[in-house]
């Protein structure tokens, strides 16, 4: 066996706890002997099935590393996206099989010729790594309300730009999209070859609109995992809706059969809510140890909430405190975004931590990129938003700057692309 490198060692590669189901395949590091292909081939470490019922990427225990990337259709020819799809469909299989992204690997093709595959990957197993794709609402009808691709009338009634919140500082240029693909994987390197070979793929299809890369998950999506903790210290995504959580999926997670006669199509998928949130951390870091606490509504060290307890303790909004408020202040973010304070809204998180530089004024740009798959936008995440905006005392110290919903359709069947009911 090669012996394993410093990538190995930082990048990831621990393998998840067995989750019934999921399909998680094992395998050592294989390759030819004669060293006839520089690729690893398929199998190799951590992989997850690309088809299914369901997409992979949603209840797949969360990964360390995420490249997510919104994408402008520049052609109204459907034959062209159908066919664009088709294509992102056998490179994704593909490439989370731990294989190149197209057919010939990346330098067994003709030297005459560009290669099918960027290469930067080659040795490097799968990693883990899934694939997810979605459809925002302008692929159905653009900003002018032109149906492009005969897809207007299979727009499902929840697949809408979301409501402007108080506080947000959109930029255009970070929000939207016609589609949108989620790369995840234990390695960086993975996540990033599977973006730019779709993009590569899609060179006079599609054109990036906004793209965000991600590291340290900001919550668990399996039992099997340990919470987290986001850049202002805390642990994140405690309440989460867990893959393990059948009944909880069924109502908060995948679109059922007879949610929208025109959204039929979506059935067994889900809706996916992406928010980029920068943090003003500088701020929240000269805050009194207490004080974070109290915004929180739970202790920084253990996660359990003010009320007692640990982490998983249910928590006691009524427990008065010394002051005679509430031991969980009202305006703390553990109690603003409850299930208990929002009709039982829940959601699934998959989000990620960023950095990308500092900002004019010398700060870091740095915060969470809020990844949520749900059943309905309207019902399972636009009223806990606006709860927050108004109510949560975390705001002050919270901007967001991009913002996009798309539908993520089921899993492809052998021999079918992805989407391909919205377009039967």
């Amino acid at each position: 066996m090669p012996p394993i490198s410093r990538r190995g060692l930082l990048g990831g590669g621990v393998a998840a706890a067995g989750l019934a189901g999921a399909g998680v395949v094992g395998a050592s590091l294989a390759g030819a002997s004669d060293g006839s292909s520089p690729w690893p081939g398929p199998g190799v470490a951590e992989t997850y099935p690309f088809r299914g019922a369901h997409q992979a990427g949603i209840v797949t225990p969360a990964q360390d590393r995420l490249h997510f990337a919104a994408f402008d259709v520049t052609t109204d020819d459907r034959e062209a996206l159908v066919a664009l799809l088709t294509a992102w469909t056998a490179a994704a299989e593909r490439m989370t099989a731990g294989e190149p992204a197209g057919p010939v690997g990346p330098v067994e093709g003709a030297a005459d010729l560009p290669p099918d595959d960027t290469g930067e990957a080659i040795g490097l197993p799968a990693s883990g790594l899934t694939i997810t794709f979605g459809f925002g609402p302008s692929l159905f009808r653009d900003a002018d309300g032109r149906d492009r691709f005969g897809l207007a009338g299979r727009q499902p009634a929840s697949l809408r730009d979301l409501p402007h919140f108080p506080g947000d500082v959109l930029a255009p240029g970070r929000s939207g999209g016609d589609l949108c693909v989620q790369a995840c994987a234990q390695d960086p390197q993975v996540a990033v070859h599977a973006i730019r070979n779709l993009v590569r793929i899609g060179f006079g299809t599609v054109s990036v609109r906004w793209s965000q890369l991600g590291f340290g998950r900001t919550s668990s999506t399996s039992s099997s995992q340990e919470t987290p903790r986001n850049l202002f210290g805390f642990k994140d995504g405690t309440a989460n809706v867990l893959a393990e959580e059948t009944q909880a999926l069924a109502d908060h997670v995948w679109v059922g059969e007879d949610d929208d006669p025109a959204g039929s199509w979506l059935a067994g998928g889900s809706y996916l809510v992406a928010r980029r949130i920068a943090m003003t951390i500088e701020t929240w870091d000269r805050q009194t140890l207490a004080e974070q606490e109290s915004i929180v509504g739970r202790t920084k060290g253990t996660g359990a909430p003010l009320s007692g307890g640990d982490e998983h303790t249910p928590i006691d909004f009524a427990m008065p405190g010394s002051n005679g408020q509430p031991v969980v202040p009202v305006d703390s973010h553990v109690r603003v975004v409850h299930p208990d304070h929002n009709g039982g809204a829940r959601m699934l998180r998959r989000g990620y931590t960023f950095v990308d530089g500092t900002t004019d004024l010398g700060g870091l740009d740095a915060g969470l990129f809020f990844l949520a798959f749900v059943r309905d936008p309207l019902t399972d995440f636009v009223p806990v938003q606006q709860a927050m905006s108004r109510h949560d005392a975390m705001t002050e110290y919270l901007r967001v700057t991009g913002s996009a919903v798309f539908a993520v359709p089921p899993g492809a069947g052998e021999g079918e692309h992805v989407g391909q009911a919205l377009f039967a």
